[in-house]
């Protein structure tokens, strides 16, 4: 009998941890910034870009696996100690990593697998570099990239590219180098300003941010990436209603709305996202995000009868669409 009890102590604590842990892993692992993650659940989108317009990510692995992973990384963290931990790739060993040569290695895995090259001209490395950045083969990226930027410092995409590299790997400070240096070969060019905008907003630098990324929607005024993280930098220094017109020029002023006052929410500055949420509402009465977010709002602040009007509003919204869905 007590073995019993022991053994159904056990089982209990062990669903416990494994479901705290996939609670974690679903809600906390999420790479990037949260501001930006926030705003780009509601279709706006935010970030660097590479050259072929497509959004630099860091390396976060499969969300998935990693949910179902969180519960066995718990238990494993009981019982190991500090010594076991995994340590990520630091600044100084990028430092390192780039000091040294590039020896060939001979893998039997894979015989056709491409590798640094020691020779050829920069744009042959840029090149190189840029097959490899595509292929997520981020240290052999660097390694060509950095080949190339040495060879030519005029060459302002391989300094970009880099950037690249080095933001996907998590390390931002030398992803902000980089960029610093493709913007002085190309000061003109809207993307490469986007990069380092975002680069510095990542680091604190707001002020700095916003200065290149306003250069940036300058040479592109329609480019929504560009005005929506001009959008971020503006919330972070406090200019709330310049940043509502920004993304209201990237989505429209439905998504403006929603923007500002999700930012507003985050700062804890909850009756001023109210009039963002409300004005929201006014443009779309059936946006079921503003109603919720009202609702919750409303009964937070103590307005009880306007939290029930928006409830029942939304319970409107859904019965509306129920009706809608059973007669078809």
């Amino acid at each position: 009998m007590q073995k019993r009890r022991l053994v159904a102590i056990l089982i209990a604590f062990l669903l416990t941890v494994a479901v705290t842990a996939m609670w974690s892993a679903a809600t906390l692992e999420r790479d990037g910034d949260p501001d930006a993650n926030m705003i780009e659940d509601s279709g706006s989108p935010t970030g660097e870009v590479d050259e072929n317009g497509e959004v630099v990510k860091k390396k976060g692995g499969n969300k998935v696996a990693r949910i179902f992973a969180a519960p066995f990384k718990a238990l494993g963290r009981l019982f190991k100690g500090k010594e076991s931990k995994f340590q990520r790739m630091s600044e100084s060993d990028a430092a390192k990593f780039e000091s040294v040569g590039v020896a060939k290695v001979d893998d039997d895995r894979y015989p056709d697998a491409r590798r640094p090259s020691t020779s050829g001209s920069a744009k042959q490395h840029l090149e190189s570099g840029r097959e490899f950045l595509q292929e997520g083969r981020l240290n052999e990226a660097i390694t060509e990239l950095s080949t190339a930027a040495s060879l030519d410092p005029r060459l302002g995409e391989a300094h970009n590219l880099l950037g690249v590299a080095y933001a996907q790997k998590g390390l931002q400070d030398r992803a902000k180098q980089s960029y610093e240096r493709a913007v002085k070969v190309e000061p003109e060019d809207a993307q490469t300003l986007n990069n380092l905008g975002f680069s510095l907003y990542q680091n604190g630098n707001y002020r700095a941010a916003i200065d290149r990324l306003k250069r940036a929607a300058k040479l592109a005024p329609r480019d929504e990436r560009i005005l929506n993280n001009l959008g971020l930098a503006l919330c972070r220094i406090g200019k709330f209603d310049e940043a509502y017109k920004t993304f209201a020029r990237a989505g429209g002023e439905l998504t403006g709305n929603l923007n500002i006052a999700r930012m507003l929410e985050r700062f804890g500055r909850e009756e001023e996202a109210i009039k963002y949420y409300e004005g929201a509402r006014r443009i779309d009465p059936h946006s079921s995000i503003a109603l919720r977010r009202l609702a919750d709002l409303y009964q937070r602040i103590g307005m009880t009868q306007e939290s029930e009007n928006a409830r029942a509003a939304l319970a409107a919204i859904s019965a509306e669409s129920n009706v809608a869905l059973s007669g078809k």
